[in-house]
């Protein structure tokens, strides 16, 4: 049962996981054969660096973080390669968003609400001493939320007979536990279903897909390894998703506001890596949660330096990273050994890491 949290809000959700390993060493070996050239400043210092085309099946991303958020951002914005930096007439829309993002007015029109009853739905959620009832009578208090868990109960994946549920006490048995954290992860994300665009119409998808599991990756990271709380863990892992969707839209504002000049994936892609877990942390400081939580979402920073990181902030950092990895090993981008071996080369133990790959894979 967690303790008395009165600043948080929002959860988690997943489905998905499955074994493997293999020999760091190998990964590293093909890093290096596919390592990139240096950019024309030098160096490939920012995350959205250059990288090999969509990898085929069973190729491995390089045990990095940032290379595997490369191949995520290629798949989430259908680009087959993505050069580093601002490219050539670009920068006025880069100036422009990160003017937008750190401007109080634009917030207002960009940033996510805090969703009310989530507090009190996510403690219950992850308290095994709630009942059916009482979860149920949370529920009923927002007609949208009830709303959401009748859709998600009468949905083919948990409706097992031809008569519909029309109860939210029998909707609640029937989506049980993970089924109740999908339907917070939807309340929190709804930002990503807002997204109307004629550009990278499979972005709001894998950024959703990406989000819930890392949310379910940190989550027990967390409750497994570094002793954090799960739940915060999770609410972490789908802020820095609405920190990605909120960039994402303001981008894309941006680039309609101006006219004539096609969306770039790789501004897109820079937007992210250099402001993503920045505006996540302004979500959280308005949604004002705590000090720990935002100092969390400060290690989630590419640059960011310190002694070491805080066992909530490796929790979301592994879980991210586990998430990213799930995606692409959904697309068919890599295998579970390949996955594995990213995954200890960042610093996950490895008996706990297969646990958590069960988990996201466990028909796969």
């Amino acid at each position: 049962m967690l303790a008395p949290m009165n600043f948080l809000v929002a959860g988690s959700i997943a489905v998905l996981v499955l074994l493997a390993a293999t020999l760091i060493a190998a990964v590293r070996r093909r890093r290096a054969s596919n390592a990139p050239s240096p950019g024309a400043n030098g160096g490939t210092a920012t995350t959205a660096a250059t990288a090999p085309s969509q990898p085929s099946p069973g190729q491995a991303p390089a045990a990095d973080g940032a290379t595997v958020a490369i191949a995520l951002h290629r798949l989430a914005l259908s680009a087959p390669q993505l050069a580093p930096g601002i490219p050539p007439g670009h920068e006025r829309i880069a100036t422009q968003v990160a003017h937008d993002l750190a401007s109080s007015a634009t917030q207002t029109h960009l940033m996510p609400r805090r969703p009310l009853l989530l507090p009190q739905l996510l403690r219950a959620v992850n308290d095994s001493e709630t009942s059916r009832r009482e979860l149920a009578g949370i529920i009923a208090r927002d007609p949208a939320l009830a709303g959401d868990l009748l859709r998600l109960a009468n949905s083919p994946y948990y409706r097992m007979t031809e008569k519909p549920i029309e109860s939210i006490d029998r909707a609640v048995a029937v989506l049980g536990t993970d089924g109740l954290r999908k339907l917070v992860a939807s309340a929190v994300m709804q930002p990503v279903f807002r997204i109307r665009t004629g550009h990278f119409a499979r972005f709001p998808e894998t950024t959703w897909e990406h989000a819930v599991r890392a949310g379910v990756a940190a989550e027990t990271f967390a409750a497994i390894v570094d002793d954090s709380d799960p739940f915060t863990a999770q609410l972490l892992a789908l802020l820095v998703g609405l920190g990605t969707i909120v960039v994402f839209r303001a981008a894309m504002e941006r680039y309609v506001a101006q006219g004539g000049l096609a969306p770039s994936p790789d501004l897109v892609a820079y937007l992210i890596d250099t402001h993503g877990a920045t505006v996540a942390h302004a979500i959280a400081s308005q949604w004002e949660l705590s000090p720990a939580v935002l100092a969390a979402l400060d290690e989630q920073s590419p640059g960011f330096h310190s002694d070491g990181p805080s066992a909530l902030g490796r929790s979301v950092r592994l879980g991210r990273l586990t998430g990213a990895l799930a995606v692409l090993r959904a697309a068919g981008a890599l295998t579970d050994e390949a996955a594995l071996a990213a995954l200890l080369a960042a610093g996950a133990p490895p008996r706990q890491s297969e646990r958590i790959w069960h988990r996201l894979f466990p028909a796969a």
